[in-house]
């Protein structure tokens, strides 16, 4: 069943009770988080975690025990060409296909992020063709 809710001009309007675009909520089908209280949380006892070791374990020796794991995914990402980037984001108005809207939507969440990905990608490429333009 459908909430309810009331938009900035007055009139209603139908929002989906669920927070997914199958009207499923998000993350049913993963385990869930679970809260414990100071008490309950001591009340389950020290665990399996050796403390003592891990404080006495060198970063090489903790990153090696970790490149042993065989749940861990090694990044091998290359660093060298990084950029810090820290956009100043300004909340614009904008008429898109809806075809085009609805491919990033089924996407899943933060198709507005992926959006912007791809302009930026399209103005970094317009920027490189300039410059060689102005090179050659």
């Amino acid at each position: 069943m459908a909430a309810k809710s009331q938009s900035h001009t007055g009139k209603k309007k139908t929002a989906p009770a669920a927070s997914s675009r199958r009207g499923k909520p998000a993350g049913m089908s993963e385990p869930r988080t679970v809260r414990y209280s100071y008490e309950e949380a001591m009340a389950l006892g020290p665990g399996e975690t050796d403390w003592e070791r891990l404080r006495n374990m060198t970063d090489e020796e903790i990153e090696a025990a970790a490149a042993s794991d065989p749940d861990s995914v090694p990044f091998g990402l290359d660093w060298s060409d990084a950029e810090l980037v820290i956009p100043k984001k300004q909340p614009v108005s904008i008429r898109l296909d809806e075809d085009i809207l609805a491919y990033f939507k089924e996407t899943g969440p933060r198709y507005q992020t992926r959006i912007n990905k791809v302009l930026r990608s399209y103005v970094n490429a317009q920027k490189t063709k300039e410059e060689k333009k102005k090179k050659a």
